[in-house]
């Protein structure tokens, strides 16, 4: 027997993990559990979360210039 963690959504079934091993058909048993998953916060959502504990708001100026060889877009003007 084996067992292997996963979620469940609009009626599939995804596991964590790869079922290593497994051919052919094989008879499985499911439990779900009466808890949700947690999704992971997105890095967007991160960012937005820092800035808005931040004192003020950062600025341009805040982030020097990578010299990549081309003109950093305005985001204001455009």
């Amino acid at each position: 027997m084996q067992v292997y963690e996963g979620y469940t959504e609009k009626g599939m079934v995804y596991p964590h993990m790869p079922l290593a091993g497994i051919q052919g058909r094989r008879r499985v048993i499911i439990t779900v559990l009466d808890e949700t998953v947690k999704e992971k916060p997105s890095t967007w959502y991160k960012l937005d979360k820092i800035v808005s504990e931040m004192d003020e708001l950062p600025r341009i100026e805040d982030f020097p210039r990578c010299k990549i060889g081309r003109t950093p877009i305005d985001f204001e003007t455009v």
